[in-house]
């Protein structure tokens, strides 16, 4: 299947789709939710510091929160709600990156455990593992060999 267009209906569909966005709304909004969500981190940190847990294992149970209610609010589609008004804001590394693990597994999981959940739960977060991995690995090889 061939699909043919002239210069005028590609360019009328590239306006179309690239209608520009108003940074002066999305920026400032992006910055208070991904502050909100630091907040958070915060609030809870000290909250469990109060609750005399030590400072690494605080530090532990916040990060495992926020993965837990990150993939909560993406099982129960509050997430994508979020981030449609919060934009780049709900991208906060670990509650984004526990959304695009939790995201992909959930659209999957009627394939099966398998060759739904299994195969596809890492379709998104895949390739940052990998390539900070792979940057890690090439990071500690400059250390060890011209650093050290």
């Amino acid at each position: 299947m061939d699909i043919q267009l002239s210069k005028s209906q590609y360019s009328q569909m590239y306006k179309q789709a690239s209608q520009g966005t108003k940074w002066w709304l999305t920026i400032p909004k992006a910055f208070f939710f991904g502050g909100l969500i630091c907040l958070l981190g915060q609030s809870l940190l000290d909250m469990y510091l109060s609750f005399g847990l030590e400072r690494k294992n605080a530090s532990l149970a916040v990060s495992v929160t926020l993965i837990f209610l990150s993939a909560l609010f993406t099982a129960l589609n509050w997430y994508e709600k979020l981030a449609k008004h919060a934009g780049a804001g709900t991208l906060v590394p670990i509650t984004g990156f526990a959304n695009s693990v939790a995201a992909p597994a959930l659209e999957f999981k009627t394939e099966g455990f398998v060759l739904g959940l299994g195969a596809k739960i890492f379709i998104i977060s895949g390739p940052v593992i990998l390539y900070g991995t792979l940057a890690s690995i090439v990071y500690g090889l400059i250390y060890y060999f011209f650093v050290k």
